[in-house]
């Protein structure tokens, strides 16, 4: 029994942290500032197992009881809690941080009732010194192997929902395990295996049902027809049609719209590399879509395209699914083309190659793990693989909404010692969207026609490159990977815009 009762405080203790894994990721996923949403929700998850730690000296009768019912009342909040904050924030938006902080200092409290309430129990079987190093041990290794497991296979393969209601499994479970055990001293014995019976029927139904849950809250999420949604280990991917418009969102966000993607993608790439005639070797880290290396295939003189993306399942659906296919013109699947599926930092790292031009195309810097794509350090690496005369190009985010980000950019660029051109182009589903050229020497637009497209035209290109006063240039911190700066920046100026 004693050793049945050490494994509990392992399952437990594996569930607790889980919770709280759960209610920070998804917050994150949510809300963005990875690093704010961690650091409140495990801060405000302590102090709620403080509280229970603290409430439990008032439970003096029937501490098996109370232990069954605390894991029953544990597993269905925090086993919904991810579903259920899921629903508020597509639902109702506007409460979504008050029932967050609610309900992570509600399985807190719990869960802080949970280990007092195991060591009185087994106090009769052992005495102190051991009681305290055995139960805390149990603790530490349940705590370690829901830390391995969360990120490496839960998320990615079980989602954030199904992953809260299996650990709600888990402890009612626990509850059943603690009814069989100490079954000869429960009073209200069949009440309480009602009880955990009901539970286990409640969360195993949601288990169940939990892809259809997503479904029904993307569905409010997304005014459109959802055509592809999966979830990935690096992102939430979800494509969605109204009449002949593709949208791609990616952690709810919106990467482009059929109907004006090509202004995004055109200005992306061709005022750079219409200006080198002699480029042969072309660099794309992200853009996983294909759309980027779309316009660059119109380029005959390009003999090979890399394109470094982070997240498999991106670069294969866009390999495979016909109406996307359609959009990208099959340019992953292109002889010339090279899809490799990595971190372009540390790609960046271990690989020698020289490129004549580079496109930099990840998702805007709304937190610290992409912020770091955009720092000086990040920038020196990609500096060594041009070749002497080589153009990159960063997509910038919005000089109008984002102001100081944009120029943000540039600083950090220019600090590590490239002439810059930043310009602008109009995408009616972003708004004004910037970008900025580097490179050794002065950039200049070519004259020389860029090839056949819906945009951009050799008279047009030189406009991009002027900024009215509402978009001129800001001062600016240099964004380094030790304070990434400019995720600061997007954070506060697009927490203006979108509301």
């Amino acid at each position: 029994m004693r050793h049945a009762l050490l494994f509990s405080v392992f399952v437990i203790a594996s569930c607790g942290l889980a919770y709280e894994l759960v209610a920070g990721a998804l917050s994150s996923y949510l809300l963005g500032d990875s690093v704010t949403q961690f650091s409140t929700v495990i801060g405000c998850y302590l102090f709620a197992m403080g509280a229970g730690s603290w409430l439990s000296k008032y439970i003096s009768r029937d501490l098996i009881g109370r232990f069954i019912q605390i894991e029953l009342m544990v597993g269905l909040l925090g086993g919904f809690s991810a579903a259920g904050l899921f629903l508020v924030f597509t639902w109702l938006a506007a409460p979504f941080k008050l029932v967050l902080y609610l309900a992570v200092f509600g399985v807190g409290v719990l869960v802080g009732l949970e280990i007092p309430l195991v060591m009185r129990i087994l106090k009769r079987d052992l005495d102190f010194k051991e009681l305290v190093s055995q139960v805390l041990t149990f603790d530490y290794l349940g705590a370690l192997a829901v830390s391995i497991l969360f990120p490496l296979v839960l998320a990615p393969h079980l989602g954030m929902v199904r992953t809260g209601l299996l650990f709600g499994l888990l402890n009612v479970a626990v509850a059943l395990w603690a009814l069989h055990l100490f079954r000869a001293q429960l009073p209200a014995r069949r009440w309480l295996a009602i009880q955990s019976w009901a539970a286990f029927a409640i969360l195993a139904a949601g288990f169940a049902g939990a892809g259809q849950l997503m479904t029904l809250a993307e569905a409010h999420l997304y005014a459109d027809e959802i055509i592809y949604a999966e979830t990935t280990p690096y992102q939430r991917i979800v494509v969605t049609r109204w009449h002949d418009d593709l949208r791609l969102f990616l952690n709810n966000n919106l990467q482009f719209s059929s109907h004006d993607e090509y202004r995004y993608h055109e200005a992306l790439v061709h005022p750079g590399l219409a200006s080198l005639p002699g480029a042969r070797r072309v660099l794309v880290l992200g853009g996983g879509d294909g759309l980027a290396v779309r316009e660059i295939l119109k380029y005959p003189n390009v003999e090979a395209v890399t394109l470094v993306d982070l997240d498999p399942a991106m670069t294969r659906l866009f390999s495979t699914a016909p109406p996307l296919l359609a959009l990208n013109r099959g340019a992953l699947r292109e002889a010339r083309v090279t899809v490799i599926n990595a971190d372009a930092l540390q790609w960046l790292e271990n690989n020698d190659d020289f490129f004549d031009f580079i496109v930099v195309d990840f998702p805007d810097p709304a937190n610290f793990a992409l912020g770091k794509l955009y720092t000086s350090a990040f920038y020196r690496l990609l500096e060594k693989r041009l070749s002497a005369r080589g153009l990159l190009v960063v997509q910038s985010t919005s000089p109008l909404y984002a102001r100081q980000s944009f120029w943000c950019v540039v600083a950090t660029l220019e600090d590590i010692g490239l002439k810059t051109a930043p310009y602008h182009a109009l995408v009616p589903s972003f708004g004004e969207w910037g970008y900025i050229i580097a490179s050794r020497g002065e950039f200049t637009p070519s004259p020389t026609p860029p090839p056949a497209g819906r945009f951009l035209t050799a008279e047009t290109i030189p406009e991009l490159f002027h900024f009215p006063a509402d978009m001129a240039r800001l001062p600016a911190e240099v964004n380094r990977l030790n304070n990434q700066a400019l995720v600061r920046y997007f954070e506060a100026e697009w927490s203006k815009v979108i509301r």
